[in-house]
């Protein structure tokens, strides 16, 4: 048998256990939020069928899904397609459907939508879940994007209110706040103001491309975003027409006040801008002990966010301390579970890109020290005896949810005090001769090398 040489797929990566136990402490800091808020946990599979999954998050999204090949000769029922259709092409289109019927998720999102509708009888709505699994996406990797990541995801279906959308706004500040970030920006949008842009310069068709454009406002620039606009069907005249908008500036309430203007004839433009002061009007009485939330809100009019589901409100947070793209983002898709045949159920949901938040916060040296640490106590072993009086010590300190070991060998204290040190483990406990005869055991600060002599319930006072 040959030796293969061990690797991974480009985009994904092994976890060693001290980067899991920070990974945990961001997904169980943001989960506490989310409970906090009245959201229940739900998981779904890893895989859906692929036509549950097409089709909702535009062509570039599309492009984008892990398919997964059916299993045996999945070539077999193409050629007989060619046999009694000598028009068949054999092509990406034609043959996908064919050999792939399963897909790995995209997102959350829509998998949460499809659990919706064949959950409803078990359902009291207004339903919220959230729900911290990974997703895949076909993309290039690079800094802060993978193929295989996790997301963290809150959705409420079953309520029109815009108070969801304000508290999702307090759940992002809250959660981020909790994980040590200062400056942030919380940006807002809605797309009923897209699309009433996109009509009054007369284009309510191309909606989908002028979002597409403008949503790369931040990677390619103005003049980037007006060469794709003019690829994808818009004239000189309505570029100029866009710009100002597009360039809008000055606080919040100034930004709304300039759109109303422009938007005068528009209905729709002016139901979102409606839904938006809505929103802000909700966070402002929700934010009386929060001194510094309304600094990292923003209305970003260029804020898009490229799939088509959305049609209300639509977040996506940044943080100004390190270069990162989006560490979250969400809004309302009012129609998503009516592909899937439950019609009139509106949702609405946020996401936090957990990968790309662990990024920051290590960039950052943003972990606790609780949140670097596993084992908190390493008990030596220097010979039989030593290990038959530690045991009962060892279940002690477990009881007190102190996390325990003891060494699995008498071997030289050396090697010992090495792994401790590998493993970033704070203290070790000595137990000699003198220790067992004593009562009183030697605790060693493995930081400051500092040593005490303790009783076992002293220790665990310590420890505790």
């Amino acid at each position: 048998m040959s030796v293969t040489k061990p690797s991974l797929p480009k985009g994904t990566r092994d976890f060693s256990p001290k980067e899991m136990v920070k990974r945990n402490y961001i997904y169980d800091t943001i989960k506490t939020v989310f409970k906090k808020y009245g959201y229940a946990e739900i998981q779904t599979p890893s895989m859906e069928n692929l036509q549950t999954l097409t089709g909702k998050y535009g062509d570039e999204g599309d492009k984008l899904i892990f398919k997964i090949l059916n299993s045996g000769d999945y070539l077999k029922e193409a050629e007989s397609r060619k046999q009694k259709d000598q028009s068949f092409e054999y092509n990406a289109k034609n043959i996908l459907t064919l050999i792939s019927e399963k897909a790995l998720r995209y997102d959350l999102t829509v998998p949460f939508a499809r659990y919706v509708v064949m959950h409803q009888s078990e359902i009291a709505f207004p339903f919220k879940r959230f729900q911290v699994q990974p997703v895949w996406r076909a993309d290039r990797p690079q800094k802060g994007r993978y193929r295989e990541f996790y997301q963290c995801d809150a959705d409420v279906v079953g309520s029109t209110s815009l108070l969801n959308e304000a508290e999702f706004v307090l759940i992002y500040h809250e959660a981020l706040t909790n994980l040590g970030l200062k400056d942030f920006n919380i940006k807002i949008n809605n797309r009923k103001i897209l699309s009433g842009i996109a009509e009054i310069i007369g284009k309510p068709e191309l909606i989908v491309d002028m979002t597409v454009a403008i949503d790369k406002l931040d990677k390619i620039g103005l003049d980037g975003v007006s060469k794709e606009l003019l690829e994808r069907g818009f004239t000189e005249t309505d570029i100029e027409k866009l710009k100002p908008v597009i360039l809008l500036e000055g606080a919040n309430v100034e930004k709304l006040a300039s759109l109303k203007s422009v938007l005068a004839n528009s209905t729709t433009g002016l139901k979102g801008i409606e839904e938006i002061e809505k929103v802000f009007e909700y966070v402002n009485h929700l934010k009386s002990h929060i001194s510094n939330l309304t600094s990292h809100i923003e209305l970003d009019i260029t804020l898009a966010r490229g799939l088509n589901y959305y049609t209300g409100c639509i977040f996506e947070v940044k943080t100004n301390e390190v270069a990162m793209g989006s560490i979250g983002g969400g809004g309302r898709y009012d129609d998503l579970t009516g592909m899937f045949g439950l019609k009139d159920l509106t949702g609405v949901g946020i996401s936090f890109g957990a990968d790309r938040i662990y990024d920051v916060l290590e960039e950052l040296n943003l972990f606790p020290t609780s949140a670097q640490q596993g084992t908190k106590v390493l008990i030596s072993n220097f010979d039989e005896t030593a290990e038959l009086f530690a045991l009962p010590l060892l279940q002690q300190l477990r009881d007190a949810n102190i996390a325990a070991e003891l060494y699995p060998a008498s071997v030289k204290l050396k090697k010992q005090m090495s792994y401790a040190d590998a493993k970033s483990i704070p203290y070790v406990i000595l137990i000699g001769d003198e220790e067992m005869q004593s009562g009183q055991l030697t605790l060693k600060d493995m930081v400051s090398g500092e040593q005490q002599k303790l009783t076992a319930a002293e220790i665990v006072a310590k420890l505790s």
